[in-house]
């Protein structure tokens, strides 16, 4: 498998779906709008995928994190603040450490910039970088980018369900369309019966499982159940993983209209971050 193969990825990573985000979720419990947002059981398995993603984002959302990147012999620890508005619009800016304080990704429908302080440049992605590395972690590019390609791009089932802390644990196959843009040979989505992501296993196209994202803890945040802490672990190396450690989230609040633009990604300046 390449390396750009094994770089792509994530329903919530779709991040900010992710971060962006990545990364979903309500309660069972009486918090408001919970109820109104759940499918019920015998709704179609892609109703669940749909309201798990719009679960996570919401409106407009915005969120302070850790990422840290692990490896066998080092480890790296950033802080970060995103932004999301709808499944189109999302930016992320790093806050920590100082080499990487305002290095910045915007994503706009399917194009992504990034931009770097060092060299005070702002870089469209092309295509053919989509599949790299993004911050050095076990995410690309391309996760940042592709927030509804699973509902829109697969065909999706239900396999039997699992039992978790007394929770039902809908397990849902996506298999892409026949000549779909897409790297995976299928995905299998782990969502409980409130909508929090459990887990999101991506196999290739030879079935053979080459990552996982996990939801390690799950938390009550932005006046929500939510998976506070998440890990993207590569199955084909040992000891190689990306861990999302949520500190705060803010759902349905009022963003800038120029939030979202590439003199903003360059330029902050409505004291936001």
């Amino acid at each position: 498998m390449t390396e750009n193969a094994r770089n792509h990825c994530c329903l919530y990573c779709r991040f900010f779906y992710k971060l962006s985000a990545v990364v979903a979720f309500l309660i069972s419990a009486p918090i408001a709008g919970v109820a109104d947002n759940l499918p019920s059981p015998g709704r179609p398995a892609k109703e669940w995928v749909r309201s798990a993603i719009e679960y996570w984002r919401e409106d407009t959302s915005h969120v302070q994190a850790s990422m840290i990147v692990h490896r066998p012999t080092w480890e790296r620890r950033m802080s970060l603040v995103s932004w999301t508005k709808g499944m189109d619009l999302s930016l992320i800016r790093f806050t920590e450490p100082k080499k990487d304080a305002g290095s910045a990704s915007l994503k706009r429908g399917d194009q992504l910039w990034t931009f770097s302080p060092k060299v005070n440049r702002v870089i469209k992605i092309p295509s053919s970088m989509m599949g790299q590395s993004w911050m050095g972690s076990d995410f690309s590019y391309n996760d940042l980018a592709r927030d509804d390609d699973i509902i829109e791009l697969y065909d999706h089932r239900f396999l039997p369900s699992e039992k978790r802390d007394g929770k039902v644990v809908y397990v849902i196959e996506s298999v892409p369309h026949e000549g779909a843009p897409v790297v995976w040979g299928r995905e299998v989505l782990k969502v409980r019966d409130d909508l929090v992501l459990m887990e999101h296993l991506f196999f290739d196209q030879e079935d053979i499982l080459v990552k996982r994202l996990q939801t390690i803890e799950v938390g009550m945040l932005g006046g929500k159940i939510f998976p506070v802490r998440m890990r993207m672990e590569n199955v084909e190396e040992k000891e190689q993983w990306t861990e999302f450690l949520h500190k705060k989230a803010e759902f349905n609040l009022s963003l800038p209209p120029d939030l979202f633009s590439v003199s903003y990604l360059k330029n902050p300046r409505f004291g936001l971050d």
